[in-house]
C-alpha cells in the first residue's frame, strides 16, 4: 500500500506489497507554518495506522531533523511527533530519515529542481558560500528501502542520505559544467551544513562504486536534467 503521490511515493509503484504501508504523504514544504497542513498529516497518519494494525509501516521522515538551524521550527517538531506516532502506534514500523531527494517531478521548488532552472533561465543566483547539502539520488532511496525491508530491519530509525555532503558552490560549478553554461552567481559568506551518519546504508554506496561524489552527481543530472 502506497500513501502519497510525490516523488517518493512514485518510487514504489512498481514494488508495491500487500503486507506494507509506505507512507510517504505529507508536509513537504520545511518552511510551512500552517497547523492545519499538520494536522492533515498527522490525521491520515493515525487512520492509516488504524486501518492498517497487520502491516509493517514505512514513515518516511527527514534529515532537517539534524538541522540546528531547524530544530525548533515547526516543520521539524511536527515531523519528530509523526515519528513518535509511528514508534508507539504500529507493531512493526521502519522510519526513514531522508535528505535532499533528487529524481523525477517532485516539487519544484525542491532544491535541485529550483538550481536546475535557474541555471537554464541564466538567473542570478545568491550562493551562500558555506551551505552545504546532501543530495542523493530517488533510485537509490528506493533501492536501499528495499534492502532494509529485505533484511528486516525493522523497529528503527534509519538515515538515507549520501556519504558526502555539497557545498552549494560545488554543485553549481559542477550544473556550469554540465549544461555548459556561465552562471550568473552573487557570493555571499554565509549558510551552514550538518553531517548525517549513515552507518546501516554507506556499505551499498561502496558496494555499488557511488563514492565519487562529482560523477554521482553528474550522473543525477545525467538521468533526470539532461
Amino acid at each position: 500500500m502506497i500513501i502519497g503521490n510525490g516523488l517518493i511515493a512514485n518510487l514504489f509503484k512498481n514494488s508495491d506489497m500487500e503486507n506494507i504501508v509506505f507512507f510517504a504523504s505529507g508536509v513537504s514544504n520545511s518552511l510551512e507554518t500552517n497547523v492545519k497542513e499538520f494536522l492533515r498529516e498527522e490525521n491520515l497518519l493515525r487512520k492509516t495506522i488504524s486501518e492498517n494494525p497487520e502491516k509493517i509501516f514505512v514513515y518516511f521522515s527527514t534529515c532537517s531533523i539534524y538541522d540546528s538551524s531547524k530544530n525548533n521550527s515547526p516543520y521539524v517538531l511536527h515531523k519528530l511527533k509523526m515519528e513518535e506516532i509511528v514508534k508507539t502506534e504500529t507493531e512493526i514500523f521502519l522510519i526513514l530519515r531522508v535528505s535532499n531527494a533528487v529524481g523525477n517531478g517532485g516539487n519544484p521548488n525542491l532544491l535541485m529542481n529550483y538550481l536546475v532552472r535557474s541555471v537554464k533561465n541564466n538567473d542570478a543566483i545568491t550562493v551562500h558560500t558555506k551551505a552545504t547539502r546532501n543530495l542523493i539520488n530517488a533510485d537509490d532511496i528506493k533501492n536501499l528501502t528495499l534492502q532494509l525491508l529485505e533484511g528486516k530491519n525493522f523497529n528503527k530509525i534509519i538515515n538515507i542520505a549520501y556519504l558526502q555532503n555539497y557545498s552549494i558552490l560545488e554543485i553549481l560549478e559542477i550544473l556550469e559544467s554540465f549544461f555548459n553554461l556561465k552562471l550568473n552567481l552573487n557570493l555571499v559568506k554565509a549558510g551552514s551544513g550538518y553531517e548525517i551518519n549513515i552507518p546501516d546504508v554507506e556499505n551499498y554506496f561502496r558496494k555499488n562504486n557511488l563514492t565519487n561524489k562529482e560523477i554521482y552527481l553528474k550522473n543525477i543530472l545525467e538521468k533526470y536534467y539532461d
